[in-house]
C-alpha cells in the first residue's frame, strides 16, 4: 500500500470516468474532464491543488483532491488543507481503502505543519468522524423576497474586468470576521473559473450581479435562479463602505426578480446582520467537517463550533 500523487493526465483518465455519474451534474462527462482539467490549469491549481491516490501494488483502489488554504482566525494565520471528491471503486467499496487513505493522508498533512483538515460531507458524516473530524454548524438561510427592501439600484452583469473591485468588496467584508479563509490572487482566478464553467449547481441560470454608484461597484452578488425552487439561492455577497444596509438586501430582491424565495447557506456572521431574519435550517448536504492537526488548529475548531450567528464560510468556497 502507498500513497502517492496522482498526475492530471492520469487523474483524468483513470479517476473522473467513474466519478463523473456523481459528480458531472448535468456535464457530459466530456466536459467535466476538461473543465476538472481547467481548473488543475489555474495558478492556484498549480501551486495549492493536487489528486492523491491510494495504490495497492499497481492498482488505484481510493483517491481524493487536495486543497491548500490559508485560514485567517483574529491575530493568528493557519495553514489549512481540504479534501474533496473522496472515492473509491465500486468493486471495492468496503474494505477499509477510504479509511486508510484519508488516515494517511492526515498524518502527511500534520507531517508538512498543516494546522487544520476540513471537507464537506454530502453523505456519511459519521464516517470522516470516527476519523477524527468534528461536524462545524451547517446551515442554510430562506427569506421571503417581499421582506426585502425594495431600492432603485444601478444593476450591471459581472465582467471579468471587475474582479479586483469585487476583491475589495470581498475584503471589506472578511475583516469583520473573527475567522475566514484567505483569499489570494490565484484563489480569486481559481473561484472565477469555476464560476465560469458553471458547474457547480444541478439546475438553475447564473445571476451574478454588481451595484454601481458614480460608475464605481459597491456591492455585488454570486447566484442562481432557480424557478424549479421558486428562489434566488445566493452564494455569496459584498459590499464596500460606501454602500448603505440595505443595498445588498435590495440587491438580492433584485435577483430574484419574481422569484418567491431568496435562499443560501447561512452567511458568516459578519455579513448575517444586513438581512432580515428568516427560517434557519440545518443543511443535511456540504456538511462542514475539520480535524485539527495542531494546538492552534484544535482552537479555532473549538471557536467555531460555538453557536453564532452564522456559518464560518460561503458556499463559494466548497470543493
Amino acid at each position: 500500500m502507498r500513497l502517492q500523487p496522482i498526475s492530471s493526465a492520469a487523474y483524468a483518465r483513470e479517476v473522473l470516468p467513474l466519478t463523473a455519474p456523481l459528480w458531472a451534474g448535468r456535464r457530459t462527462e466530456r466536459e467535466y474532464v476538461a473543465q476538472t482539467t481547467e481548473l488543475a490549469r489555474t495558478a492556484y491549481g498549480r501551486r495549492s491543488y493536487a489528486t492523491m491516490g491510494l495504490y495497492d501494488g499497481k492498482r488505484l483502489v481510493a483517491s481524493h483532491k487536495w486543497y491548500e488554504r490559508t485560514l485567517q482566525h483574529e491575530s493568528q494565520t493557519l495553514r489549512a488543507v481540504g479534501f474533496g471528491a473522496v472515492f473509491t471503486p465500486e468493486d471495492l467499496r468496503g474494505r477499509g481503502y477510504a479509511s486508510l487513505m484519508l488516515a494517511s493522508v492526515l498524518d502527511l498533512a500534520r507531517d508538512r505543519g498543516f494546522d487544520v483538515a476540513y471537507l464537506f460531507s454530502d453523505i456519511r458524516p459519521q464516517f470522516y468522524a470516527d476519523l477524527g473530524f468534528r461536524m462545524l454548524p451547517s446551515r442554510g438561510l430562506r427569506l421571503r423576497a417581499d421582506a426585502l427592501p425594495g431600492e432603485r439600484l444601478q444593476l450591471s452583469t459581472l465582467a471579468p474586468e471587475q474582479w479586483r473591485t469585487i476583491r475589495k468588496c470581498h475584503e471589506n467584508v472578511r475583516r469583520r470576521a473573527h475567522a475566514s479563509f484567505e483569499r489570494s490572487p490565484a484563489t480569486w482566478e481559481w473561484i472565477a473559473t469555476r464560476l465560469r464553467q458553471d458547474s457547480e449547481t444541478p439546475s438553475g441560470q447564473p445571476m451574478n450581479l454588481a451595484v454601481k454608484r458614480r460608475g464605481e461597484i459597491v456591492a455585488y452578488v454570486f447566484g442562481v435562479r432557480a424557478p424549479e425552487r421558486d428562489a434566488f439561492i445566493f452564494d455569496e455577497f459584498g459590499w464596500t463602505d460606501r454602500a448603505s444596509p440595505t443595498t445588498v438586501a435590495a440587491l438580492l430582491r433584485a435577483a430574484a426578480g419574481d422569484l418567491r424565495r431568496v435562499m443560501g447557506w447561512l452567511p458568516p456572521p459578519c455579513a448575517r446582520a444586513v438581512l432580515p431574519r428568516g427560517t434557519v435550517l440545518r443543511r443535511n448536504r456540504a456538511i462542514l467537517m475539520m480535524a485539527p492537526l495542531s494546538g492552534s488548529g484544535r482552537r479555532i475548531i473549538e471557536t467555531l463550533a460555538r453557536p453564532a450567528s452564522g456559518d464560518f464560510c460561503w458556499p463559494t468556497d466548497h470543493i
